[in-house]
């Protein structure tokens, strides 16, 4: 346990430090860390089928139950960082993490050598988008969409009864074909079981498609959030030095 908050706090500060301020001057945050994590889980997810793994076998290897491993492989955030390393490391991509670790792509000391050198720093360079398939992005969308209702909910139980009194009029109105996942709603708001909506499961998706949860979202967040999808599905380039919009992009609808 130790070893994991070590390896969470430390590559996370590896990680956010080296690209926190560009990822803030473009204002997609959230969005933009979501797919990061999205893009890593489906890596490790090929790799371990590439490599003839099955999932039983890989959670074995790795010491994790195949729940983790699942979690892991759809880039959910609950893992910590220390399980993601474990995996990478049976997959035989820890090394990767080497660059973040090392001090190659931090910036010297102003008065060291290393400043004063007209050598070119070393470059790293990340695309990152999530263009392509139109229901990858939708989903994606709808998922940031409903984490920050989820993260409102929890610190304001009024925005729960106003949830619940929307999907109860739903059910109301007679409308049969989302009633089961209408009433599997009354379930998740009245015990506050949101991992039920926020997965990337088939039922997860069949569940924000049918929420009443993002019925709560101020308009300033929600408009934040599809600023942010639509800065992504441009695509952005992080380098050591540099944040850069690639292309541009329309206004997208909600899911």
């Amino acid at each position: 346990m130790i070893f994991d908050d070590l390896l969470n706090k430390g590559i996370k500060s590896l990680i956010y430090g080296h690209f926190f301020d560009q990822m803030i001057a473009m204002n997609i945050p959230t969005v933009l860390e979501r797919q990061l994590l999205l893009q890593l889980g489906d890596r490790l997810r090929r790799l371990r089928k590439a490599q003839g793994l099955g999932t039983v076998e890989m959670a074995a290897r790795v010491g994790i139950t195949r729940n983790t491993l699942r979690a892991v492989e759809t880039g959910d955030p609950a893992p910590s960082m220390g399980t993601y390393l474990r995996v990478m490391s049976v997959l035989g991509v820890s090394g990767e993490l080497a660059l973040l670790a090392g001090d190659a792509l931090q910036p010297p000391p102003p008065d060291s050598a290393a400043a004063r050198s007209r050598r070119a720093a070393p470059e790293v360079r990340v695309h990152i988008s999530a263009s392509g398939a139109s229901h990858r992005l939708q989903d994606l969308q709808s998922l940031a969409l409903h984490e920050e209702a989820v993260r409102l909910a929890r610190s304001d139980p009024a925005l729960v009864r106003q949830a619940q009194q929307t999907v109860t009029r739903w059910l109301d109105s007679g409308d049969a074909r989302s009633a089961d996942l209408w009433r599997e709603w009354q379930d998740i708001l009245e015990a506050g079981s949101w991992r039920k909506a926020l997965g990337r499961t088939r039922r997860g998706q069949q569940l924000r498609q049918a929420s009443p949860l993002v019925t709560v979202l101020p308009e300033a967040s929600r408009q934040r959030i599809l600023e942010q999808v639509n800065t992504l599905k441009a695509g952005v380039v992080l380098d050591g030095t540099t944040a850069a919009v690639q292309g541009a992009a329309g206004t997208e609808g909600t899911p």
